[in-house]
């Protein structure tokens, strides 16, 4: 599992008609936990940096669709 990702169990009342859902996951962004921009940040090479959406590998997030192959 991503160290991103989180996890939780939704409550499932007595009376629920839907069917129930055993856990549901959410991201939680990496700027999240960077309270500010320290010197010095390693940094991507531009066409890196350009492949992944930002300047610092600290703040790069991968997004893994949770719906592979189905379209």
């Amino acid at each position: 599992m991503n160290s991103q990702e989180r996890v939780w169990t939704p409550y499932r009342g007595p009376f629920d008609p839907c069917p129930p859902v055993p856990f549901k996951t959410y991201v939680v962004p990496p700027n999240q936990f960077i309270t500010f921009q320290p010197p010095n940040l390693p940094q991507f090479s531009l066409p890196e940096a350009l492949k992944h959406g930002t300047l610092w590998p600290s703040l790069y997030s991968p997004y893994e669709s949770k719906f592979k192959g189905v379209r």
